[in-house]
């Protein structure tokens, strides 16, 4: 079981069995919501129990994808395509050791140019 919260704890979420790699998107979104690039695990809606989602907002960034973050504190928790059955979970919001390393940049011809891309993972352009 992997716990985790928003800064201020008025939402938290429990995700059930193992973590998929996350991801690392540089799109300029992404970079928009998070402050930085944002690394994220698509969890399958059926692992996933989100509590105090009464505090979560969600904003449509785009016609087929919205994200959620908490209205009390302002913390990035989720990206969601709802017409999917998985939802992304923002890698800084786990309270505990994931188990899990990044596995690619993705978006990264859209990066910001005050940071370089050094780690020698796959790095795709979109």
């Amino acid at each position: 079981m992997h716990k985790g919260s928003c800064l201020c704890g008025a939402v938290t979420f429990e995700i059930e069995g193992d973590l998929q790699a996350p991801d690392a998107c540089h799109c300029s979104k992404c970079r928009k919501q998070s402050g930085h690039f944002f690394a994220s695990t698509d969890v399958p809606r059926r692992q996933i129990t989100i509590r105090g989602g009464e505090s979560v907002t969600w904003y449509q960034s785009s016609e087929k994808v919205r994200r959620g973050f908490c209205a009390v504190c302002g913390s990035s928790l989720f990206w969601d395509p709802p017409h999917r059955d998985w939802i992304a979970v923002a890698m800084g919001a786990f309270d505990s050791p994931t188990e899990t390393k990044l596995k690619m940049h993705i978006f990264v011809a859209d990066k910001g140019d005050y940071y370089d891309i050094t780690d020698n993972l796959p790095q795709n352009e979109q």
